[in-house]
C-alpha cells in the first residue's frame, strides 16, 4: 500500500504544477490570416488580381477632396455686413482771422492848439477824431501824420495806414517863352465866403452862413471855425442846403472852436449855404470875429479840391 505521506507530497506537486499552468502567461498571438510560413499566392489568383488592376486603371481620375471649408451646421443671416468707416480727409488748416475790409477813409485834416484833429468817413457819416481814439468797429487811431494815418484793429493787433490827400499846389516853371491863355472857369479854385450881419446887439442870437462856388463837385469837407469865447457864445450848429440831404457833424469847443464834417451827393456850388452857425453876443461894445482856421475840400473823385481861404467874418457888437 501506497503510504499516506506519499499520496499527500503527490497531491502537493501536482497543486503546484496546476496552479504554474493557471498562472502563466499567454503566449504572443499571431496577426488573423499570417501563417508560420510564407505562401506563395497561386497563379489563377495572380492573374485575376491583374485583371481587377488594369480595369480600374481604365477609370477617369479622381481628385482627392479638399479641406473643409465652412462649417456644415453653422447659423446663417441675412443682415448685410457692416461697412469700415472711412478716415475723412483732414481739414486743411485755416489761414487765421483776419480783419474786415477797411470802413474809413481820411476826408481831411485840422489843427487845434497845435493837435492834429483827422476827419474821417465812414459812408457818408464823418467823424472828427484825434490820437489815441476808438471808433466804431474795433478800430483805434494810433497816429496822425501829415501824409497818413495809422489804424490798429485792436481784434487782431493789424495796422493799417490810410493816406492824407494834399491839396493841389502849383509847381514852380520857368517864365512862359509866349503868352499863356487866360485861366477857364473850370480851372478857377473854390471860392468860400461868410454871410452875416455886420451889426448885432448883446443878448440877441444871430446867424452866420459859409457859402462856396465851385466848378467842381463837392463830395465832403472837414472843417475847423475859430471865434472869441469871451464875445460869442454858439448856440445852434446845422447843415447848409447844400448839404441837407447827406451827413453832418459837428463838436463845439468851449475854448472857442468848431469841429465840422460834412457830406453829400457832391455836385456843383454857385454860392451853395455850407452851413450855418448861430451866435448869442456876450457883450457889447466890442467886434467879434469868426474865421475859418482849417478847412478841406474833398471832390467826388477823392481828391482835394483847391480853394481860396476867406476873409474872417466880423460884426459889431452894440448895447
Amino acid at each position: 500500500m501506497v503510504s499516506t505521506k506519499k499520496i499527500a507530497g503527490w497531491v502537493v506537486v501536482l497543486g503546484a504544477a496546476g496552479a504554474a499552468a493557471i498562472w502563466a502567461p499567454d503566449p504572443p498571438s499571431e496577426p488573423a490570416g499570417a501563417s508560420a510560413t510564407p505562401t506563395q499566392p497561386s497563379s489563377d489568383a495572380v492573374r485575376v488580381s491583374a485583371g481587377s488592376q488594369s480595369r480600374f486603371e481604365a477609370l477617369p481620375a479622381r481628385e482627392a477632396l479638399g479641406e473643409r471649408r465652412g462649417e456644415l451646421f453653422s447659423s446663417r443671416t441675412w443682415t448685410p455686413a457692416a461697412v469700415p468707416a472711412t478716415a475723412s480727409p483732414a481739414p486743411a488748416p485755416s489761414a487765421g482771422p483776419t480783419a474786415p475790409p477797411m470802413p474809413y477813409r481820411v476826408a481831411g485834416q485840422v489843427m487845434h492848439d497845435g493837435s492834429a484833429h483827422i476827419v474821417l468817413a465812414r459812408g457818408d457819416a464823418v467823424h472828427i477824431v484825434h490820437e489815441g481814439e476808438t471808433l466804431d468797429g474795433g478800430y483805434r487811431v494810433e497816429s496822425i501824420r501829415s501824409d497818413r494815418v495809422t489804424l490798429i484793429y485792436e481784434p487782431l493787433g493789424t495796422r493799417n495806414e490810410l493816406p492824407v490827400l494834399q491839396a493841389d499846389t502849383p509847381k514852380a516853371v520857368e517864365a512862359p517863352k509866349a503868352p499863356q491863355p487866360p485861366a477857364t472857369a473850370d480851372s478857377r479854385p473854390a471860392q468860400l465866403r461868410w454871410e452875416g450881419p455886420e451889426r448885432v446887439r448883446a443878448g440877441t442870437a444871430f446867424n452866420v452862413a459859409l457859402k462856396l462856388t465851385s466848378n467842381e463837385p463837392l463830395r465832403a469837407s472837414p472843417m475847423q471855425l475859430s471865434f472869441d469865447a469871451s464875445l460869442l457864445e454858439p448856440v445852434e450848429v446845422r447843415a447848409g442846403r447844400y448839404f441837407s440831404d447827406g451827413m453832418f457833424s459837428y463838436r463845439v469847443n468851449p475854448a472857442g472852436s468848431i469841429f465840422v464834417g460834412a457830406s453829400g451827393k457832391g455836385s456843383t456850388a454857385a454860392d451853395a449855404e455850407l452851413l450855418v452857425v448861430r451866435f448869442k453876443p456876450i457883450r457889447s461894445g466890442v467886434t467879434a470875429e469868426l474865421k475859418l482856421s482849417s478847412v478841406s475840400l474833398q471832390s467826388s473823385a477823392g481828391r482835394a479840391i483847391a480853394h481860396d481861404q476867406p476873409a474872417a467874418f466880423r460884426t459889431a457888437i452894440l448895447q
